[in-house]
């Protein structure tokens, strides 16, 4: 438990001050691009998230929940296995991306380079992957919480001198935007793989034992493989979600222009506003998932009913004193990015959607750790499906509009929250305000 609280601690100290820069980042972007640049900016990133979905593979979570499950003498092996797996992936998606993205219409309104540049990410995510689950799985969180500062530093850093003492039309500013975001993922490449190296070697000077290929590879696919799909599914939603929300607009009367803006409003600067305090809600989620991996392992179902109360209890402190102080001052904040009232009114109204996000990223940790998957996959598609109905349903009526959007989006996330949390509490024996009715679970 002491290595699980010095995670923590590692983890959400850097996330605050990435959230900081993050938060600058925004400002830099809001007042180069405008209001439709940073319109453009929001709706292309799903997309390249997307991407950086696939590239990934969920690599971090399947070889830290294994790594955190498994004896050190046998993590040598896992890592080999891991890194040919990673090399045959890469090389397949490298190519594929290749052949398919040139058609892919979504780059289409952006600068020609933009797509090309987009592919390196492919080949620095997937190996940055391998090194990040390992570090996850052995609690070396300082490492963790070194690589996100640093690709939050080099973005904003890119992103003040380049805009600084250079000077851009609109689409060459976006590409700008964009590079800076990647060549921040670069840095950290660099650093993990470097990190991983050394801590490679020294892996090799203390006794082995090897694992059959065959049960690596398939323990590894068997938490890849679905919550790639769980998470591909909610990259995919999110990449259409900019068209549902402005085609809902348009078809209410309002021009196409002003949706893109009032988008960018509501992702560029109500959502980097009230996702400021989700660096407590991740780094939870980065420590829990090998932390509860291995208290289920060992079936120690009271470990994992004290780490549930301490998270919901952190959770409603920290989430309930940000999201008051945003709707109080929500004027104030947004004015930091526009002078618009629309924004802050936006910021206002979400604040269902902030509170129960910080309770959802830990949550799925918690799924994944006790190797319910499915569950959290079902949970996510109910959750979206019902979201986008109310979105689609109310944003495209004219007294609605934004303020049916932001009801949908409110509904799904109070949904997701509650069906993860009553399924984790019946699986480790809570009741439903956290009381314990199980000592000893079997399977």
């Amino acid at each position: 438990m002491a290595i699980y609280y010095k995670g923590i601690f590692f983890l959400t100290a850097s996330a605050l001050l990435g959230e900081g820069i993050e938060f600058l980042v925004n400002m830099i972007l809001a007042r180069e691009l405008g209001t439709h640049g940073l319109g453009l900016y929001m709706s292309i990133l799903p997309s390249i998230f997307f991407i950086v979905l696939l590239s990934s593979f969920e690599l971090p979570v399947s070889i830290s929940k294994f790594i955190a499950e498994k004896e050190e003498r046998y993590h040598r092996n896992i890592l080999y296995h891991a890194i040919t797996i990673t090399i045959i992936f890469t090389s397949c998606l490298f190519l594929l991306a290749t052949v398919i993205l040139p058609f892919i219409p979504v780059f289409n309104a952006y600068h020609p380079y933009v797509r090309w540049v987009v592919m390196i990410l492919i080949p620095v995510i997937s190996f940055t992957s391998v090194a990040r689950g390992y570090f996850m799985g052995m609690q070396h969180m300082g490492k963790i919480a070194i690589s996100n500062f640093l690709r939050k530093i080099i973005q904003l850093a890119g992103l003040f001198f380049l805009f600084r003492f250079f000077t851009f039309n609109g689409e060459q500013s976006l590409l700008i935007a964009l590079c800076t975001l990647i060549g921040s993922e670069i840095i950290v490449f660099v650093y993990l793989v470097y990190m991983f190296i050394i801590q490679f070697q020294q892996l090799k000077r203390h006794p082995f034992s090897n694992m059959n290929r065959k049960v690596v590879r398939k323990n590894l696919m068997a938490v890849s493989i679905p919550t790639t799909g769980m998470r591909l599914f909610s990259a995919f939603t999110s990449a259409i979600q900019p068209f549902i929300i402005k085609g809902a607009l348009v078809h209410s009367g309002m021009a196409e222009r002003i949706a893109t803006e009032q988008f960018g409003m509501l992702m560029g600067v109500a959502m980097s506003i009230g996702f400021f305090p989700a660096f407590i809600a991740h780094s939870l989620m980065v420590v829990l998932i090998p932390a509860v991996s291995k208290a289920h392992s060992q079936k120690d179902y009271p470990s994992l009913q004290k780490m549930l109360q301490q998270v919901m209890k952190l959770t409603i402190v920290y989430g309930v004193i940000a999201v008051t102080f945003f709707y109080f001052f929500a004027p104030e904040l947004t004015s930091l990015f526009f002078k618009s009232e629309t924004s802050a009114v936006f910021l206002q109204m979400l604040w269902p959607f902030f509170l129960f996000h910080f309770f959802i990223m830990p949550m799925q940790a918690f799924l994944i750790g006790l190797n319910m998957i499915k569950d959290a996959f079902f949970h996510i598609t109910w959750s979206i499906i019902i979201s986008y109905a109310l979105i689609l349903l109310l944003g495209s009526r004219p007294e609605w509009r934004m303020n049916g959007v932001i009801i949908g989006m409110n509904t799904g996330a109070v949904l997701l929250a509650l069906m993860h949390y009553i399924t984790i509490s019946r699986k480790i024996g809570l009741r439903f305000f956290m009381r314990a009715y199980i000592q000893n679970t079997t399977e």
